[in-house]
């Protein structure tokens, strides 16, 4: 081809695809997100407003632990200007999570729970939020990485968080992440303000057990085996020695009459492994102690003065915080 007839590339057609897929994807879901706002209860001042996403036609909504900070009754604005007060029918700090329900304005549609697993980075995102409840804020992105880990104001690591450049406008704490077929993906959670817009989102998979586990016991179920530890190095001979990691936790305090303490062990003991997994910290003891080990036998593997020693306990459900 001569050089003359050379011409600039056209990007229209791939500009067009971009608004396209980000018009379709807010038409679909930004009817489903609303604004939630904290009402005044007795010793608690009103407060904490952000977003939430309609999850089933029932009337579910999802949204931020921090954005319900522990109250009990909030009022929720929707797109087209409705307002309805809302009950927490379970709020879990841990993973920065609250379920809420309420009785739906008519023709409120609900968003769809994506895998967040089927993630890809690169992939496009969209964060929808409405903190004025009357239309939806909306941002895009990609996917900058996945399987991240963020620390909840609980001080309990949340596993598996989204980490996107879609920057979160003020008041969108607790809206959806959504991908380009239109399903919820994430919660917006968090942004870095100060790291040029580092967002991040808990996981939809996240999302679907805590659900669940708000929906059937009101609460997300925890074991505990009734223990205080710190996390502490090990020498590389013991863990080349024992198939260990490179860091154990050595129990503190042991609660009489706790799982721990019927199974035989003692402070100063360093726990190396639970069911064969290694224990690396106590991170790691939080993660493996879920509600499926609840009244289950568990095998601890423990180092005690010098020895690997190995005990079966069976953990208990932790108690909530009051």
């Amino acid at each position: 081809m001569p050089l003359d007839d050379a011409r600039p590339p056209d990007d229209s057609s791939l500009l067009d695809a971009y608004s396209h897929a980000v018009i379709s994807v807010v038409d679909r879901v930004g009817p489903a997100v609303v604004r939630v706002e904290r009402l005044a209860e007795a010793g608690r001042p009103t407060g904490g407003t952000g977003s939430g996403v309609v999850i089933a036609g029932d009337g579910l909504v999802l949204t931020n632990s921090h954005v319900v900070g522990g109250g009990t009754r909030m009022r929720l604005t929707f797109a087209e200007g409705t307002s309805r007060e809302a009950r927490v029918m379970g709020d879990d700090p841990d993973t920065d999570l609250a379920l809420l329900r309420t009785d739906l304005p008519a023709g409120t549609p609900a968003a769809v729970l994506g895998d967040s697993k089927a993630l890809r980075r690169g992939q496009l995102v969209v964060a929808i939020g409405n903190p004025l409840g009357f239309e939806s804020t909306v941002t895009a992105g990609v996917v900058s990485a996945l399987g991240r880990s963020l620390r909840a104001t609980s001080g309990r690591l949340i596993d598996d968080v989204i980490q996107t450049d879609a920057a979160l406008n003020p008041g969108n704490s607790g809206g959806p992440l959504v991908s380009s077929t239109g399903e919820v993906v994430g919660i917006n959670t968090a942004m870095i303000a100060r790291a040029q817009g580092i967002c991040f989102a808990v996981a939809s998979n996240t999302a679907v057990v805590t659900v669940s586990e708000f929906i059937a016991h009101g609460r997300v179920r925890r074991a505990h085996i009734g223990i205080a530890a710190e996390t502490v190095p090990l020498p590389r001979r013991i863990g080349l020695a024992t198939g260990a990691g490179r860091r154990a936790i050595r129990i503190s305090e042991v609660v009489p009459g706790g799982p721990a303490a019927a199974a035989g062990l003692l402070a100063g003991d360093l726990i190396l492994s639970l069911d064969g997994i290694a224990v690396e910290g106590a991170d790691d003891l939080v993660r493996l102690l879920n509600a499926s080990r609840i009244g289950k036998e568990t095998v601890v593997s423990v180092l005690r003065g010098g020895v690997v020693e190995t005990r079966t306990l069976i953990p208990v459900e932790r108690q909530p915080r009051k």
